[in-house]
């Protein structure tokens, strides 16, 4: 795996989530908390927080286990999405080998897990 660091997630989201009223906050790991029409008075890193130390850790066999994998448009790589419609996780095609929906879908699981566990916001985009 190569080494990704936090400006490409921030890159990937900016390009593929576009629109006004739609903001996100990326984690260390590439997981990314995405709000549409969020308050103007909301914390919006402070509630991505909230968010994924509730939601973030994963529980193999339970709904916090799941995934779904969709490729994200002009070869950004992928989306692994979660049991929190408001979360997904970015993995960039270089960051693997083995690009089908298993492989993707357990690494994007396991950065979700790394960052339910850091909880280390490095990007705060706010559309509002």
């Amino acid at each position: 795996m190569s080494e990704q660091g936090p400006l490409p997630y921030a890159d990937t989201m900016r390009a593929v989530l576009s629109g006004p009223g739609k903001s996100f906050v990326v984690f260390s790991h590439g997981t990314v908390v995405i709000f549409v029409d969020a308050a103007s008075e909301l914390d919006l890193a402070g509630a991505a927080t909230d968010l994924m130390r509730s939601f973030g850790p994963v529980h193999a066999g339970s709904p916090a286990g799941d995934f779904g994998v969709t490729v994200l448009p002009d070869d950004h790589g992928f989306a692994v999405t979660s049991h929190h419609n408001d979360i997904l996780t970015v993995v960039h095609r270089t960051e693997l080998d083995d690009h089908g929906e298993l492989a993707v879908g357990l690494l994007g699981r396991s950065k979700r897990g790394q960052d339910a566990e850091d909880l280390s916001v490095v990007h705060v985009k706010d559309n509002r």
